[in-house]
């Protein structure tokens, strides 16, 4: 069986992804699906995220802006919300690392990392660097990601974001769990005047790119996105969509940390079937 027909359950209609979307399309698939929609790709994800972050801390944390770096996941409920969760739990190991306290509930999550050759070395954060800003788009299951993560999520379209439209807030990475941040008082949350930010630090899609029906579409996104964010960050169980010289993106090689043909492969991660490639912008420095 192909990955692109793998059979899938829990809230997902329990079919093949390929049937649910020649059945319903995309859109009507999502809307029905909700909040039951659960990725079984998850393991994957969080460890090439990790994987990810880990890198781009040691390389450019110094460079990062003063008021902590936005992080925009986009596309966010295709897959459950699982990059800022993923972000979460990274964030609260980088600080268990460094003896900060940190939440019971999250960190008595496992978070299995990948061992041997691939061991990931979590960076040593403090309770004084600046958490990261995040903001979320989703047309389809929007309230999903609200209800898993008590975050604000934009019921934006890739077309309205090919558009120029952006997230219109963002909030201060959670360090408590979902429940608790519920009932939080708004300590965490940015004023509408502050989160329009100059620069995006980095954009993650997560198994959704590759939904974009044709290239001159995908063409108008991935330009769009790369006036205002620095890294774009792909994962997927493929190698899908191609990104093509001229649309704004540098193929990147995490591991040489430089700029690469978009035919390299060397510098991806790969954990668990999910592939995760990295571009970094040419319109924004």
């Amino acid at each position: 069986m192909s990955r692109g027909n793998r059979v899938v359950s829990s809230g997902n209609m329990s079919t093949s992804m390929r049937d649910n979307y020649n059945q319903h399309g995309v859109g009507e698939y999502y809307r029905k699906v909700g909040v039951t929609y659960r990725n079984p790709h998850y393991p994957g994800v969080r460890r090439c995220l990790f994987a990810w972050f880990t890198s781009w801390w040691q390389q450019e944390h110094a460079n990062i802006d003063a008021r902590g770096p936005t992080i925009f996941d986009m596309a966010c409920g295709v897959h459950s919300s699982k990059v800022i969760i993923a972000l979460q739990e990274w964030w609260l190991s980088g600080l268990s690392t460094n003896n900060q306290p940190t939440p019971t509930e999250i960190t008595q999550m496992s978070i299995p990392l990948p061992r041997s050759k691939s061991h990931i070395l979590l960076p040593p954060l403090d309770s004084h660097t600046p958490r990261p800003l995040v903001m979320a788009a989703d047309p389809y299951t929007s309230e999903a990601f609200k209800a898993r993560t008590s975050l604000p999520c934009a019921a934006l379209s890739f077309s309205d974001i090919a558009q120029g439209i952006m997230p219109a807030s963002t909030s201060r990475l959670p360090l408590s769990a979902p429940a608790q941040a519920a009932t939080a008082k708004s300590k965490d949350a940015v004023s509408p005047r502050e989160i329009i930010p100059n620069l995006v630090e980095m954009v993650i899609c997560s198994f959704a790119l590759h939904l974009i029906e044709t290239p001159s579409e995908l063409f108008a996104l991935l330009w769009e996105l790369s006036t205002k964010c620095r890294w774009l960050v792909i994962l997927a169980p493929h190698k899908k969509p191609q990104i093509k010289d001229g649309w704004g993106w540098s193929k990147w090689d995490t591991e040489k940390w430089s700029n690469c043909s978009m035919a390299e492969v060397q510098g991806e991660f790969l954990f668990d079937r999910v592939h995760c490639r990295v571009y970094r912008s040419l319109n924004v420095r």
